[in-house]
């Protein structure tokens, strides 16, 4: 047998931090003195001693370690760890994103602009009704559509999307992703989709998305300086993306605003 003393040496932890595993149903002593309330450990109980430690170093919640120590199937166990680490995941991208459009706010760096008119064009497309929340996969999966029905050959200029205003008023809005190709034709969800002409104010977003939120807010503060108004979708073409390159800095995407002027020139 083991003392607290010697067990928490052996595994690095706190004699503090042993009696709150025991507190919590955790990880119970082999033996606990009836008269001293002394606990004792095994050297058997060292290995889920430090399995509970690294979980709650990943915040692990206390009825998830439970679960995950109760299971004799490693595949179940693997399978409960794995759901955390997904949502750690999640949060480190999130909290990736926080930083880089932070940094970028804090330290702005010239964003140019442009007015230009696009003419009418007839595209291959792919449009629905999609909640916010959903809009990354639902665009990746179309375009990955758009791509299988019309390889390279068949392209005539970057692929594009265009974004109801409800989509981020209401967070849920309308949703479509092009592809200019030489003869658009309908097949499956895909349509024929004839764009109108517009006059856009453009900005080019340089690298990944994560901060592509300030591209925005700054082309919308350059609109509003020039007394112009929003009217229509926004559109995004993707010069170049993850379907050109793996390396996310060389990515570029065009943020266009539908705009009209307001007060004269």
């Amino acid at each position: 047998m083991l003392t607290i003393g010697e067990f928490a040496t052996l595994t690095h932890l706190s004699v503090r931090t042993l009696r709150r595993y025991h507190e919590a149903g955790l990880l119970e002593p082999a033996e606990v003195d009836p008269s001293t309330g002394y606990r004792y450990y095994t050297a058997a109980q060292i290995p889920p001693a430090q399995v509970i430690h690294r979980l709650r170093q990943l915040d692990v919640p206390l009825p998830e370690v439970r679960e995950i120590l109760s299971t004799d199937d490693p595949a179940r166990r693997a399978g409960l760890i794995a759901v955390h680490l997904n949502r750690l995941e999640e949060t480190l991208d999130r909290t990736r994103s926080a930083v880089v459009s932070l940094r970028r706010l804090l330290q702005p760096r010239p964003q140019p602009f442009e007015l230009r008119s696009v003419p009418a064009r007839t595209v291959a497309a792919i449009t629905a009704e999609v909640p916010l929340a959903d809009a990354v996969p639902w665009h990746d999966g179309a375009m990955a559509e758009l791509d299988a029905a019309y390889p390279a050959p068949e392209r005539t200029g970057p692929p594009g999307g265009r974004y109801a205003n409800e989509l981020f008023t209401d967070g849920e809005g309308t949703l479509t992703v092009y592809r200019p190709v030489r003869e658009p034709r309908a097949r499956g969800r895909i349509e024929r989709l004839a764009l109108p002409a517009a006059d856009l104010a453009v900005a080019v977003h340089e690298g990944p998305h994560d901060d592509i939120d300030v591209t925005y807010g700054c082309l919308g503060a350059w609109v509003a300086e020039h007394a112009l108004a929003v009217a229509g979708p926004i559109h995004e073409t993707y010069v170049l993306g993850p379907r050109d390159t793996r390396d996310p800095a060389a990515w570029r995407t065009e943020i266009g605003w539908p705009v009209f002027r307001v007060t004269p020139a």
